[in-house]
């Protein structure tokens, strides 16, 4: 079962907005998760620390977020998988376009396994 950990640049309503319409999906933000006891933390940590415990990251971070997925991948090293967000796709004000194109995406493949997964999440109408 999917379980979202949204990074430190994405707001905390959007966990709220989706866990509204979702009750039942794990999604924490990183100032959550471990008590923020990763906010500020170098990628490689919390990438290790999110995919031990199975959650899948989303974040806008396509600058340093992909290279470490390649090395990761090179290394047989596994993560709990990643959505990407793409601010000229969705704006990381825009807080309801983020809830629904997560929401949908949830509805759509919230049973699958996201181990290894790699998602570039897409603007919904």
């Amino acid at each position: 079962m999917l379980k979202l950990l949204l990074d430190e640049h994405i707001s905390p309503e959007v966990a709220k907005g989706v866990q509204r319409r979702i009750r039942s999906l794990a999604i924490l933000t990183m100032h959550q998760w471990e008590e923020g006891n990763f906010l500020g933390k170098e990628d490689p940590l919390c990438l290790a620390a999110a995919a031990r415990q199975s959650l899948t990251l989303v974040t806008y971070d396509r600058r340093t977020i992909p290279p470490l997925l390649k090395l990761w991948t090179e290394e047989g090293r596994s993560h709990g998988g990643v959505i990407f967000v793409d601010e000229k796709t969705i704006a990381p004000s825009d807080i309801g376009g983020l809830v629904r194109a997560l929401t949908l995406l949830i509805a759509e493949t919230g049973k699958a396994d996201w181990t290894d997964q790699v998602y570039f999440l897409r603007a919904q109408p």
